[in-house]
């Protein structure tokens, strides 16, 4: 134990009592100095930056949004709070994701549908009054189109003719400037001659032209069913670019053209959406005020919005519980599956009275919120919707493991065998039990209109078992392992999941023992922390590996095209020209109806025949909120969840639930 009391030295007298107590409270004070300051620290910060105002709509959410720079938002919390503040030439209507006006209030396409032009609405503005512009347009897409900008979204851009070869050129030009400045340094007369050069190029090669203020001409490189989709999409919002361009600078050293990110935080953010932020405190709340200069700005009925930000999933619940909030965007606890089970309880005691408001077509908030309340045991104020996302479990199809050997899973045989082996039912049943729907293929159902049902393959031990044996793999010395022709084994699978989920490690327990039991092949699972798991992932060091997706855009592709040789995100390393081909085919069809046919056809190629992936379930998304008093969260599995469209009934905060 530390004394705080000095021995005294030899020679000296020893020190008095009291001597003793001022040096001994000294030395506490100096022991316990950063404590105080510490805490001097909080209360002063508490004192100094109060809690934010009553705000008409408290949402909590996991994570805070790491940028407001709409083109380079990547993560769904910040695509939701991109559309709450900007909007794009057209917008999603949340009900159905029909395509509805935007900034541009009329739009028309070319006979082949390769060029679109957009017409602004003349009242369009930005939240200081500035008239939203087609100039705003270009200066922002151009931003997504340079690498200067490292948007995740750049590729979108590239449906627009000459995007792909300039940001290609921009990358090349930049790569050259910097080895000339590594033999001799440029000047800052070099860079901007190359920015003038970069500018000029846009000009003159990229599909993108402001015939006028309020005319906007994009020619895109082959016809594209979903553009309008894409241009709702928060990355191609504006931005206002006389504030942007404060914030930037050329590198003389680089030639690139660099940001700080100040413009995008309040007072200096300025945004043409049905909000404006006006606080932003990083990783604790951010306050949304009603954009008072937003053309349609009668129709929002919160004036603020508060979004609070709190990472522990318990903390979210017993905050929602307390009061005062109206909606958690993202339920996390394991115990939700209890608080799930409770909402069934209620549904089943009101069933008949809630399959008259789906029979008329009606959500089932609409229903709810004329509902009595929840007795003991039963509760309403959470809910599980399916989203636009499949969960799956990726077969690494490459013709040779990471150690060279010939690889099993190249083999369509063995990948069919893996997949009908699977009990997904029991899965959802007895692992996630979130009530997910099993899933054959990979475009969540319902959630494309027009786009065909496909069913993949069914599950089917003894099938999977014939599959396996056609394949050349059988119990051939009754040890209960399969061999090949030549009695050898088959290999170990290295099954890979991430360590961020307990989901994931038990769905990986749960097909590691299926696989053993209904194949006899011998199965080890390995977690990774999710770092290394996506290295592992992207190097193909992996036998099956957990993975899964969520659409970008409204059409079959945002799916299929995960599975061309040549996409960056084939994690499979699945190649098969027959498919490309395939994809290409309907890609380029012009007729809408038959275009999502053969899409369905490339789908049903995938998952009834080839099997590149084994789907597991549709995903579903956890909201807390008490439907009779919030009105606007909407069912589509896209979720497209508008601020603007979300009201507290009667203007009071939710109870806590019961």
């Amino acid at each position: 134990m530390q004394r705080f009391c000095r021995a005294p030295r030899r020679g000296k007298k020893p020190a008095t009592s009291a001597q003793g107590t001022r040096r001994g409270y000294a030395s506490r004070v100096k022991v316990l100095a950063p404590f105080f300051i510490l805490l001097l620290g909080l209360i002063a910060t508490t004192y100094l930056d109060p809690p934010l105002p009553p705000a008409d709509l408290v949402i909590i959410e996991r994570s805070d949004c790491f940028t407001l720079d709409p083109q380079r938002m990547s993560y769904q919390h910040e695509i939701r709070r991109g559309e709450t503040i900007y909007e794009g030439l057209v917008a999603l209507n949340p009900k159905d994701c029909s395509i509805k006006p935007g900034v541009a209030d009329r739009w028309t396409t070319s006979a082949d549908g390769s060029t679109w032009t957009f017409y602004l609405r003349p009242n369009a503005k930005w939240s200081n009054g500035d008239a939203v512009t087609t100039r705003d347009f270009l200066y922002a897409w151009r931003r997504a189109m340079l690498p200067d900008t490292a948007a995740d979204y750049s590729g979108f851009f590239f449906e627009i003719d000459g995007a792909e070869a300039f940001f290609q050129w921009r990358a090349k030009v930049l790569a050259a400037f910097a080895a000339k400045n590594s033999l001799s340094p440029t000047t800052m007369e070099d860079a901007q001659a190359l920015w003038a050069e970069t500018e000029q190029r846009f000009h003159d090669t990229v599909g993108v032209r402001a015939i006028d203020d309020a005319t906007l001409e994009i020619r895109l490189r082959r016809p594209l069913p979903y553009f309008l989709d894409l241009c709702a999409f928060a990355p191609f919002s504006p931005v206002h670019r006389a504030s942007v361009e404060q914030w930037t600078h050329l590198d003389a050293r680089t030639g690139r053209m660099e940001q700080s990110h100040g413009w995008t935080k309040p007072p200096h953010l300025i945004t043409n959406g049905p909000y404006v932020p006006t606080v932003w405190r990083y990783k604790r709340d951010m306050r949304l005020e009603k954009n008072a200069h937003y053309w349609d700005s009668e129709r929002v009925a919160a004036k603020s919005v508060e979004v609070r930000v709190i990472e522990n999933p318990n903390t979210q619940v017993l905050a929602y519980g307390a009061g005062g909030v109206d909606w958690l965007t993202d339920v996390g606890p394991e115990y939700k599956i209890e608080m799930l089970g409770q909402r069934r309880v209620y549904e089943s005691r009101h069933q008949e009275a809630l399959n008259a408001v789906r029979s008329s077509g009606r959500e089932l908030d609409d229903g709810v919120r004329t509902l009595p309340p929840p007795t003991e045991g039963e509760r309403r104020d959470i809910r599980a919707l399916h989203a636009y996302g499949t969960d799956f479990f990726s077969f690494n199809c490459r013709p040779n493991t990471p150690s060279g050997a010939p690889n099993p899973f190249a083999q369509v045989g063995v990948r069919r065998a893996f997949a009908m082996a699977a009990d997904k039912q029991a899965l959802i049943d007895r692992v996630t039990r979130l009530g997910e729907r099993v899933a054959t293929t990979l475009v969540p159902p319902g959630s494309i209109q027009g786009y065909p049902l496909v069913e993949g393959l069914p599950f089917d031990t003894k099938e999977a078992r014939a599959e396996l044996a056609r394949a050349g793999w059988v119990d051939r010395d009754n040890d209960g392992f399969v061999d090949d022709a030549s009695g050898k084994r088959f290999p170990t699978v290295d099954l890979l999941y991430s360590t961020a989920s307990p989901r994931y490690q038990n769905l990986a327990l749960a097909l590691r023992d299926m696989w053993r039991r209904e194949l006899g092949v011998p199965v080890e699972v390995r977690g990774k922390d999710a770092k290394l798991y996506k290295e592992d992932v992207k190097k193909g060091n992996f036998s099956i590996a957990r993975g899964g997706w969520y659409g970008d855009y409204g059409d079959p592709s945002t799916f299929l095209e995960l599975q061309r040789s040549t996409d960056g995100n084939n994690d499979r390393g699945y190649k098969n020209p027959e498919f490309d081909a395939m994809l290409d085919a309907a890609q380029s069809e012009p007729d809408p109806a038959r275009r999502l046919e053969r899409l369905a056809e490339c789908e049903r190629f995938l998952f009834a025949q080839e099997v590149p992936l084994l789907p597991i379930c549709s995903y579903v998304t956890v909201y807390m909120y008490d439907p009779s008093r919030l009105r606007g969260i909407r069912e589509h599995p896209r979720l497209e969840q508008h601020f603007d469209e979300l009201t507290r009934i009667n203007g009071a905060g939710p109870e806590a639930p019961q």
